[in-house]
């Protein structure tokens, strides 16, 4: 599965449907789509997960259940592959604005084998451990960028287990969508809410709240 920021161009299902993807240019976002798609192929993987395409997000329903199950999704994924495009070999890996979004916090908790890649497609500090969630540099960095304990970043639980610190994690992030910023806690917290676009980030965060109360 992939983990990203968001770009201009990126490819979704109409896209793509049908279609080979590599006979197809044009885009920043295709040439990313690419990347990781033939990154996962020489990992071994004939299958490959992105959000920007492999959701039908013109389907009310569709959305609504892949908001739901997000969470699970990547913490089955036998491999999730963040990639930081505004890092270089010489940037700070906690500056990279992935560390800033919403919906990337569940992407980092939720999958049990974790690797990020720079914005050349090599590993992050040069470590080529098959998990970063195994490799206690790649953790320590992580940490700090994050606020969250090594312990959560190794195996994290979903939940409503010390609900403040979660709430703190999130507290810095923005989402596109005001009320991303309710709906991309929901697998954090083991909740399962309506997903109504248009009710206001504040009654979101509203009918979150009373479920952790």
């Amino acid at each position: 599965m992939f983990s990203h920021r968001w770009g201009a161009g990126e490819p979704l299902l109409r896209d793509i449907e049908g279609r080979k993807i590599y006979d197809l240019d044009g885009t920043e976002g295709l040439a990313k789509l690419q990347k990781f798609c033939l990154l996962s192929l020489r990992r071994g993987f004939i299958w490959a997960w992105s959000d920007t395409c492999c959701i039908d997000k013109d389907s009310s329903a569709e959305l609504q259940e892949a908001i739901g199950s997000m969470f699970s999704w990547y913490h089955r994924s036998s491999l999730t592959i963040a990639y930081l495009s505004d890092v270089s070999d010489t940037a700070s890996l906690a500056s990279s604005v992935w560390f800033k979004r919403g919906w990337t916090l569940q992407e980092l908790l939720a999958p049990p084998t974790l690797v990020f890649y720079m914005q050349d497609w090599s590993l992050a500090l040069n470590s080529d451990a098959n998990n970063h969630k195994t490799d206690p540099t790649m953790l320590e960095e992580v940490q700090k960028a994050t606020g969250v304990a090594v312990r959560h970043l190794k195996h994290f639980c979903p939940g409503m287990d010390d609900a403040r610190s979660r709430l703190n994690w999130a507290a810095c992030r923005r989402t596109t969508r005001a009320e991303d910023v309710a709906y991309s806690l929901f697998g954090i917290f083991k909740v399962h809410l309506p997903v109504l676009y248009g009710e206001s980030a504040e009654n979101a965060l509203g009918r979150l709240l009373v479920e952790i109360i």
